[in-house]
């Protein structure tokens, strides 16, 4: 028997697509997001779903309905958070296509320098971005408040050391590795060392904010900003001994609270989830 012929037993059928229809119809962006400490304030206590809500409402963007009743795994890339969009293709789209959208949605070209007052500012921010997403996020790992027995049951106790693992880099255990006949593996963590860096970013941190309105004395909010929002407002909700550091700085606290008030007002509940 010839292939053709072999396959031919074995017909391949396809059906049309079957559109989901909701009960309720979209009429809003709306972002999904990882659940929020108080349902009332809509800020997810996921920094990197955070940082794209302060993203969004400090371009001035508002009426965003969130929701949080759609897991990881059902966002695009397992990866949190979406933006699904009413009446437009794509109808969701991933993080890193939310600056796009937010320019069509105003009307505004990208800027060259990003909304910075100039190119060395622009590069500086790129070195604060690159503090805050390794040493403070590495502390903010270490310190999140622990779950629910309910949930810890359900989580792996690997999870935060993957985490600090993707910002830090400790040297192999010692009994593994070249010499031992088990493969390098596990992590080896110093969290002393980690408190004492994050003290020392959160400490430049207040000292260049100073008394401006803005970080780097941009005239407007730009991404540092949202960024910089979203791991303090997340800090000041973390165990005490890194909350304290945050909680110190005047400035930083004031600021916090501030740009927090702008946020929460830029969003609403989605329907579908009522």
């Amino acid at each position: 028997m010839d292939l053709p012929a072999f396959f031919s037993r074995f017909p391949l059928y396809t059906y049309p697509l079957v559109h989901v229809q909701s009960r309720i119809p979209l009429v809003q962006p709306t972002l999904w997001i990882a659940p929020p400490r108080d349902t009332a304030a809509f800020l997810s206590t996921d920094v990197e779903c955070l940082k794209w809500q302060a993203y969004l409402a400090l371009r001035g963007l508002h009426h965003i309905a969130v929701r949080w009743d759609i897991s990881p795994e059902g966002a695009l890339d397992a990866r949190l958070p979406n933006l699904h969009l009413p009446d437009s293709s794509p109808g969701l789209l991933q993080a890193r296509s939310i600056p796009g959208w937010a320019d069509a949605r105003l009307g505004q070209p990208t800027h060259p320098l990003e909304g910075y007052r100039d190119q060395h500012a622009k590069d500086e921010s790129h070195a604060w971005v690159s503090l805050l997403e390794g040493v403070v996020h590495a502390a903010l790992s270490l310190s999140r408040p622990d779950p629910p027995c309910s949930l810890a049951l359900f989580q792996s106790s690997s999870k935060k050391i993957r985490d600090i693992e993707s910002v830090v880099n400790p040297p192999a255990p010692p009994s593994t590795g070249f010499s031992s006949p088990f493969p390098p593996f596990g992590a080896s963590i110093d969290p002393s060392a980690i408190h004492t860096r994050y003290t020392e970013a959160i400490a430049a941190l207040s000292d260049c904010l100073a008394t401006d309105k803005w970080f780097l004395g941009s005239e407007n909010p730009t991404a540092l900003d949202a960024l910089v929002f979203a791991y303090l407002h997340s800090l000041l909700h973390s165990k005490e001994s890194t909350r304290i550091q945050v909680a110190r700085r005047p400035n930083l606290v004031a600021w916090e609270r501030s740009v927090r008030t702008r946020v929460q007002a830029a969003f609403c509940l989605s329907a579908i989830t009522h």
